[in-house]
């Protein structure tokens, strides 16, 4: 029997490779995001059906779940994968000084990967199926630091959200879990701004010598919303070559 399978940020990167894993093996793969033409056209050539949406918003939230309820009727498998470092993208604070900048930052990035995650869970979770499985993206940040704080803060957000959604959850057999991962080549974390010294830098941290891959990561949620991970919950996974915290 295919599952529903719903993936948030499904357009690009770790979640487009892993929306791509599951409709290849047969599952009814819906994917989030808020990029119509980018949406639409992953959704086109790997088979998915995409809802286009801000689930930052409450409202958007409650219009992906409406949907998929009216065409689907349950989720088997949800991944919150939508988010990144929105301090990366704003602007310079000018004259509004380090503080609002500061505040800028944090509320953009609780935003981007709390509130997307807590919102699209919170719609959705009626629609659970018993033995269903639910994953949120973390990071290495969450364990190491961002640099400036607030990224790597709103990741580490995720983990005690996962474990208390797990222990409401588990009696119907539904496991929440959180995958971290390191560096990861193949997608737009970065927003253009990565160099050839950092790129050297964040390999060299790694045990195996090598940047992460979105299939890398693709692979350990697909066994984590496998039958086979059944007794695996409340976990955080990290995924990122040995690059540990502190190294």
């Amino acid at each position: 029997m295919s599952r529903m399978v719903v993936v948030s940020g499904g357009g690009t990167g770790i979640g487009r490779a892993l929306a791509a894993s599951c409709a290849k093996d047969g599952d009814a793969v819906v994917i989030v995001g808020r990029r119509a033409d980018v949406l639409t056209a992953a959704a086109a050539e790997i088979g998915a059906h995409a809802i286009v949406a801000d689930v930052g918003e409450v409202s958007e939230a409650e219009r992906v779940a409406a949907e998929v309820g009216e065409r689907f009727g349950r989720v088997d498998v949800l991944v919150n994968n939508a988010g990144g470092n929105a301090a990366l993208t704003l602007p310079e604070s000018g004259e509004a000084g380090a503080v609002a900048r500061a505040s800028a930052a944090w509320a953009a990035n609780l935003r981007s990967n709390v509130l997307t995650a807590v919102h699209l869970t919170e719609a959705l979770r009626d629609l659970l199926a018993d033995n269903a499985r639910v994953v949120l993206l973390s990071s290495i940040a969450a364990f190491r630091g961002s640099g400036s704080g607030s990224y790597g803060g709103s990741k580490a957000a995720l983990h005690p959200y996962a474990i208390d959604l797990a222990a409401a959850l588990g009696p119907r057999g539904i496991t929440v879990n959180v995958v971290a991962p390191g560096y990861t080549a193949d997608t737009e974390f970065f927003a253009g701004t990565m160099t050839s010294q950092r790129h050297e830098m964040l390999v060299g941290q790694a045990l195996n010598k090598r940047a992460g891959h979105t299939d890398d990561v693709a692979a350990t949620i697909r066994w984590l919303t496998s039958p086979d991970a059944g007794h695996v919950t409340a976990q955080i996974i990290q995924v990122n070559g040995g690059a540990l915290p502190g190294r």
